[in-house]
């Protein structure tokens, strides 16, 4: 009798690294484990300082993540009752465009004493927008130039990319970067950690650093056009080496078995972005059409298909950038998960509290459960959901949140039952956007933190969209599908799979739980839908600038008021 073969999928996401254990026959979830990043997103001050960061900065800690591999692994190993020998993969996704400056021994900056007070040489998280006016300047200059390579990109440069972040560095912090060896994606850096070998991943390269399989990264000569000092960007902190998704990045170093409580030589894969293994491990590969909305912090929208087309506003398409053979196309909302946490934690009166906490609730269930009462439309009130910027389709960090129709008897579950309308208003433009320029959308997989929790919002976005949601069968929608990609690492030979399709069909698993549009329901969502793009150009395609005037306004008012010890990073 064959012995069981397993795998081991790590989700690095915003707040925290979730790691499940994988059967690899058939993806049943033998043990899971989630560790919280100690620091967090830090957005105030740097840890142990009193350096006060500047508005739009989102940083991590790098030690944050090494934690996770330390002791959330043993601890799965401990609950699965696994022997490691019987593990024979390794998978990381991480949230991408996450980027820092390293040593040559892969050594971040932040780890040494005379840079750590420095805010350049920690993690730039995905949602760090400090970068927009070196993204500006990235669009002007590759439309002036005439290059192409930004139809690929949805004809835009975004703050969220990793190049605008390494020209903010060199811009803000010079003797930082020139210090810095290698600038790397946090996924990347942590297969280093555990192979002692800088592999960077094709998937990462591709959607937030303009590589593609056909072309490479674009020529010197754009950089140079940028800045001088950028000429030589890719050859001198990146390489012009990438490798493809689920191939083997190396084996765990005797180190990283010790950290991990795994045996050394197990097989690593190349890392992947959090939100394309998630579309893996709900079916994408199955079917050309399918979109998989991973919810969670913020959305993601993927959809593969045979065909390239251009679709303004998308965050790109990369040949085999989701599944091998296959353009794989990605839009999102930089604000789901963040938009709901946030109105929670600052807008949630204290009886509603003490209301969840007598029932046994949590105060999301007790919002929803009051949100569900209400009628669609019953509020008078609709959102735009721009609380952390516009992704996809506008791509423009600097648009902010609004809130129309609120009144004296405006109550809290209005509003929460509001801001979920929005963000499906606002996956309702993307798939429209998709199907106007010729990218099929033939049905939807959601998968995530919130579709199995939050039914609300799922009735909501299949009522907004018109299309039936089927709900992936795993809520560690981004751990299954490092485990996945794992497999294939490991290879037929190893007990694993020869691809993402062949592990997908034995290791993907959709639920029973379909939400099915109610007419009724459309036809007042049509309308308010209507009003909704109202809103959405008005504000958004610059006949009413004054979301971003408030926020140029806030900034200078702020730095007026701050000792320029603290504003003074370089």
């Amino acid at each position: 009798m064959s012995q069981t073969k397993y795998t081991i999928g790590v989700d690095y996401g915003t707040e925290s690294g979730r790691v499940v254990l994988i059967d690899v026959a058939d993806g049943r979830e033998v043990a899971e484990a989630t560790h919280p990043y100690a620091n967090g997103v830090i957005t105030d001050r740097l840890p142990g300082t009193d350096i006060k960061l500047e508005p739009d900065w989102a940083l991590q800690d790098p030690q944050d993540y090494l934690a996770v591999l330390e002791q959330a692994i043993p601890q799965v190993l401990k609950v699965g009752g696994v022997d490691p020998a019987h593990i024979i993969g390794f998978g990381i996704d991480f949230t991408s465009a996450t980027i820092m400056p390293t040593l040559a021994d892969g050594t971040p900056l932040c780890f040494l004493p005379e840079w750590r007070a420095n805010p350049h040489a920690w993690v730039k998280l995905w949602k760090h927008h400090a970068a927009q006016p070196e993204a500006n300047k990235m669009t002007d200059v590759a439309q002036v130039m005439g290059y192409t390579f930004l139809e690929r990109y949805g004809e835009k440069v975004s703050s969220e990319w990793t190049l605008p972040k390494v020209w903010q560095t060199l811009n803000e912090a010079p003797e930082l970067y020139e210090a810095a060896d290698r600038i790397i994606e946090a996924g990347d850096w942590i297969v280093w950690q555990l192979t002692g070998q800088e592999k960077r991943s094709a998937g990462m390269a591709g959607y937030k650093s303009f590589w593609s399989k056909r072309e490479g990264y674009p020529p010197d000569d754009f950089f140079n056009a940028l800045d001088p000092r950028l000429a030589q960007v890719v050859d001198h902190k990146f390489g012009r080496e990438v490798y493809p998704l689920g191939s083997k990045a190396g084996a765990l170093t005797t180190k990283a078995a010790q950290l991990t409580g795994l045996q050394p030589d197990t097989a690593v894969a190349i890392a992947n972005i959090d939100a394309h293994v998630s579309a893996a491990a709900g079916g994408i590969a199955e079917k050309v059409g399918r979109m998989v909305i991973i919810m969670g912090t913020s959305n993601c929208h993927l959809v593969t298909g045979e065909t390239e087309h251009v679709v303004p506003g998308i965050c790109g398409y990369v040949e085999d950038g989701i599944v091998s053979g296959y353009l794989g196309y990605e839009a999102g909302q930089s604000c789901m998960g963040d938009h709901f946490a946030w109105f929670v934690k600052n807008c949630v009166p204290a009886a509603y509290t003490q209301e969840a906490t007598a029932r046994g609730m949590d105060i999301h269930q007790l919002l929803e459960e009051k949100a569900a009462r209400l009628k669609p439309g019953e509020s008078g009130l609709v959102a735009l959901d721009w609380w952390n910027g516009n992704r996809s389709i506008l791509v423009d960090v600097d648009l902010t949140g609004l809130l129309l129709g609120a009144t004296l008897a405006t109550k809290p579950e209005e509003i929460y039952r509001a801001l979920i309308e929005a963000t499906a208003y606002g996956t309702r433009v993307i798939i429209e956007n998709f199907e106007k320029n010729d990218v099929a959308v033939e049905d939807i997989v959601a998968t995530g933190g919130l579709p199995g929790r939050n039914k609300l919002l799922m009735q909501i976005f299949a009522d907004v969209t018109g299309r039936a949601i089927t709900v992936s069968g795993t809520s560690q929608g981004g751990a299954l599908g490092a485990a996945m990609h794992a497999a294939v690492a490991a290879g037929q030979a190893a007990g694993g799979y020869e691809s993402i399709v062949e592990a997908g069909h034995y290791m993907v698993h959709l639920s029973d739980q379909v939400y099915q549009p109610n007419p009724e329901h459309q036809q007042i969502y049509d309308q308010l839908f209507a009003e909704y793009l109202t809103l959405y150009d008005y504000f958004g395609r610059g006949t009413n600038n004054v979301m971003k005037r408030l926020k140029q306004l806030k900034a200078q008012v702020r730095a007026a008021g701050q000792p320029q010890q603290m504003m003074n990073h370089a």
